[in-house]
């Protein structure tokens, strides 16, 4: 059973900072993907970023230059987003998602590991 937990959210200036981490404990597989998502309220999940064991990081055109993800595997396996230059347009509720083999990062149908969600608020 994979188990996926999200922590660092908040409300902040646009502008700002956030670091959002995503705590998964034994998620050590050769062959994954790992990803950021989000939604806003009316709208539509959209994927953030993504990380695969092929070395590759992907972004969405909106976040590049703004948001780096990163995957953590030392003394445990957390998966981060460092969220930089905060936009209002970036608010909503973040989740990660993981799978246990590589493809296409951003469509959120073929990941079937998720997390409960952490909120982002970002005020102009």
């Amino acid at each position: 059973q994979v188990q996926l937990v999200e922590s660092g959210g908040g409300s902040v200036q646009a502008g700002g900072s956030l670091r959002l981490t995503c705590a998964a404990p034994g998620f050590t597989y050769s062959v994954y993907c790992m990803g950021w998502f989000r939604q806003a309220p009316g709208k539509e999940r959209e994927g953030v970023a993504g990380i695969g064991s092929d070395g590759s990081y992907s972004y969405a055109d909106s976040v590049k230059g703004r948001f780096a993800v990163s995957l953590e595997k030392t003394n445990r396996v957390a998966l981060h987003l460092q969220m930089n230059d905060l936009k209002p347009e970036d608010s909503g509720l973040y989740y990660c998602a993981a799978r246990k083999y590589g493809g296409v990062w951003n469509d959120g149908s073929k990941y079937p590991y998720w997390g409960q969600g952490t909120q982002v608020t970002v005020s102009s």
